[in-house]
Parts: C-alpha cells; sequence; structure tokens
C-alpha cells in the first residue's frame, strides 16, 4: 500500500495537481470577490426585471474577463511587479498619482456598499446593523493586520466555497431549465433603455479597476514564477467561469420566482426578502447568507487591494506578510478603508445610493484607462520579453477592450445623465 500512494505521489499527474495547489489562489480569489454587494444586486435585478434574457450575455463576459484577467497574471510573473507599479515606472508619478487618487475614492465607496450589504443581510436574520458591522469591521482588520498572506489567502478561498448557497438557491427556485438553456445560448437583443442599462451594468459590475490591481499583486507578492505559470493560468480561467456561473444562478433564482410573479426589486435585500414568499424559507436564508458572505468577503479584498495598489504606485513598501513597521502607510490605508466604510453605514440617512452610483462614474472613468496602460506595457519587449501577446491575442484584446471601454463609457453616460435609470 505504501508503494501503491509513492507511485501515485510520484506520477505525473500528481505533480502537476500538486504544482496546481500551490499556486492556486490569486485568480478563484479575485474573480470571486467581484460578486459583491453590488454585483448581486446587478444579478438579482437582471433576473427579476428581465427574465432569463440576459442569460447569454454572460457567455460574452466570462470571455472578456478571461483575457484581460490572464494578461494581468502574464505580466505579473514575468516582471514580478504590480500593475501600479509598472505604471509609475514607466508612465511617470503624476500619471500613478491621479490614477490611484481615483481609485481610493471609487474604492472606499464600494467598500461602504459592502458593509451596508453585511447590514442588510444580517437585518434579515434581526441582527441590527449597530451589532453586525462593528463585529465584521473588526474581524476583517485583524484578518489582514494579524494573519500572513498564507492565512489569509486559506481564508478567502474558503470563504469562497460559500457561494455555493446561490446556486442552491438556483434549483430552490425551480427554474423551467429547457427555456434557461434556450435562453443561455440563443443571443437576444430588446434595445429599449432599461435592458440597454442593464446589459451595460452586467459589464460594468463584472470588470472592475480594481480587480487588475489585486491580483497582479497577490500573484507577486505570493511569489509564482514564469515556471510555475501554467498552472497559475488553470487558478485564472477557473476563476473567472466559476464567478459568472455565480450570477448564472443568481439570474435564474430571482427569474423563476421575482420576473414570473411580476415583482421588481431594486436591491439584493429587496431579492432575499421576495424570495420567501415565492421559494421559501430556505431559498431567501441562502441568498441573504450569500449576500452576507459575499459583502464581508469583499469588504476584506477591496480596501486591501486599495492599499496595495496605492503603495506601489507611491513606492511605498506593501504586503500582508510585512510588520506595522516595514509598511506602515500598507496598514494604515487598509485601517482607514474599513474605518470609514464601516463608519459611514452607521450614520443615520447616509446618502449610500448615492455613493454607490459614485462608484459606477469613477469604475467607469478608470476602467479604460488602466486597459489601456495594460496593453501597451504587455506589449513592450523590454518589459515582457517573450510575453509579449502574440499577434492573434492582441486582435482579440484589443476588440475585447474597445467593447469594453464603450460599454463602460455608455454606462458612465447612464450613469450621470439619467440616474434614475442607471444601476
Amino acid at each position: 500500500m505504501d508503494q501503491l500512494f509513492a507511485k501515485i505521489r510520484n506520477s505525473k499527474a500528481a505533480r502537476h495537481v500538486f504544482l496546481f495547489l500551490a499556486v492556486m489562489g490569486p485568480g478563484i480569489i479575485t474573480a470571486n470577490v467581484d460578486n459583491d454587494a453590488g454585483g448581486i444586486a446587478t444579478y438579482s435585478m437582471a433576473g427579476a426585471h428581465f427574465g432569463y434574457t440576459l442569460l447569454w450575455s454572460l457567455i460574452p463576459i466570462t470571455i472578456a474577463l478571461i483575457i484581460v484577467q490572464e494578461m494581468c497574471a502574464r505580466m505579473a510573473v514575468a516582471t514580478g511587479k504590480g500593475l501600479a507599479d509598472l505604471i509609475r515606472e514607466n508612465y511617470g508619478v503624476k500619471v500613478t498619482f491621479y490614477m490611484m487618487l481615483t481609485l481610493f475614492f471609487v474604492n472606499l465607496s464600494n467598500a461602504m456598499a459592502e458593509f451596508a450589504g453585511i447590514a442588510v443581510s444580517l437585518e434579515i436574520f434581526h441582527i441590527s446593523k449597530f451589532i453586525s458591522v462593528p463585529i465584521s469591521a473588526f474581524f476583517v482588520w485583524m484578518l489582514v493586520v494579524k494573519g500572513t498572506y498564507k492565512s489569509v489567502e486559506k481564508i478567502f478561498l474558503f470563504a469562497c466555497l460559500f457561494y455555493v448557497a446561490y446556486v442552491i438557491s438556483g434549483f430552490i427556485a425551480k427554474p423551467d431549465w429547457s427555456d434557461v438553456l434556450k435562453q443561455t445560448v440563443t443571443p437576444s437583443f430588446n434595445w429599449t433603455l432599461d435592458y440597454t442599462v442593464m446589459l451595460v451594468g452586467l459589464v460594468g459590475t463584472t470588470i472592475a479597476p480594481w480587480m487588475q490591481f489585486y491580483l497582479q499583486s497577490s500573484i507577486v507578492e505570493k511569489g509564482v514564477t514564469i515556471e510555475e505559470y501554467r498552472h497559475l493560468r488553470i487558478d485564472v480561467v477557473a476563476g473567472c467561469i466559476i464567478a459568472p456561473i455565480i450570477a448564472f444562478f443568481i439570474v435564474v433564482a430571482c427569474a423563476a420566482t421575482m420576473f414570473h410573479a411580476g415583482i421588481t426589486i431594486e436591491s439584493a435585500q429587496d431579492a432575499a426578502l421576495a424570495l420567501k414568499p415565492l421559494a421559501g424559507n430556505y431559498a431567501s436564508w441562502l441568498f441573504a447568507f450569500g449576500l452576507f458572505n459575499a459583502s464581508i468577503f469583499a469588504a476584506s479584498v477591496l480596501p486591501l487591494s486599495t492599499a496595495y495598489s496605492i503603495c506601489e504606485g507611491l513606492g511605498w513598501d506593501a504586503g500582508v506578510d510585512k510588520r506595522f513597521e516595514e509598511a506602515p502607510q500598507f496598514f494604515w490605508l487598509y485601517a482607514a478603508m474599513i474605518i470609514i466604510g464601516a463608519g459611514v453605514v452607521l450614520l443615520p440617512n447616509f446618502p449610500l445610493f448615492k455613493v454607490m452610483y459614485f462608484s459606477q462614474v469613477g469604475n467607469g472613468v478608470l476602467l479604460p484607462f488602466i486597459l489601456i496602460y495594460m496593453l501597451r506595457l504587455i506589449n513592450n519587449k523590454d518589459i515582457m520579453g517573450e510575453f509579449v501577446n502574440s499577434k492573434g491575442l492582441n486582435i482579440i484584446a484589443w476588440v475585447t477592450v474597445f467593447i469594453i471601454i464603450t460599454l463602460t463609457l455608455i454606462m458612465v453616460g447612464f450613469t450621470v445623465f439619467l440616474p434614475g435609470k442607471a444601476l
């Protein structure tokens, strides 16, 4: 028996599995965190307002996400530097400063939304926000300040498992699976204002600026080498597929219940509450639990992403494995994001909805610049060497980026000029 286990461990397949497990984490975590409170609200509204008709869009969105995230991962292993660091070195401190300033305020507003998600999800279980928000804020602060990169990554990976709550909710809702399949593989276009806004919102909520910075920084801190890139790419692609699958089941759950009942919603909390009379307590509780898990997960990663990006961009030391004395700016930025994000949620009559609009505009303004800088960097042979994009990949990447930029600018236009219609 011992010899059998030894043969298994020494087999080529086993080595590949162990190598994958060694590098697994950054891709899966980054993509799943994007299913945060704002993302869940968008997917819920898509299903409740438009049924299954937008499911087809998740396929091209997944392809676009894979392309963008793969380029970030490749830059990380080829250069050993974060995205903000590369932008500062190649385009100057001034450009980087304004980009990081915008990123800080956009991510701060997103952090507020995450703590709001924690509050409303636990209020469904009759837990006051004055209890849930401070405890959650303290937990996410302790997680990074007192942890190591490996321990934090393990907790984040564990949190990813709880997104299965949305898969279960989708099955409990008892959708017409034949109709679901038909709408998923058959694109349908309805160029009404509401439908177009929702379509653009789905793209905008799936590919956010912070993702590119966090993915690259986490790969660098993890120490993934070029030799391990093939296995890292599996992690990145897997994450980019898993996250839209979760979104798929959120849309399905809301479409199978609320859309058919003619119930419209304005938030993820509305979706969780509306599921109760339509699909039962279990579906409602699972949906609310999923919202809590997603919100506290994102409330940990978003401030971490911001601290990484700003410190790299301004040339400061950064990293979860650093001591406070080694990287004070990193830990102070992380703490400030949590304190402000959690604190404003506890204020009476705080205009959180307007803040979420601001974050959409900020994401829309920032994303085109980041994508263009990424493509310029990844095609620079002095930086990337043999890991530059191929001609074929460049064509696909530039077309993808052009579409993302166009849709993002449309989203910004809707948000600014038609705030009553924007997501």
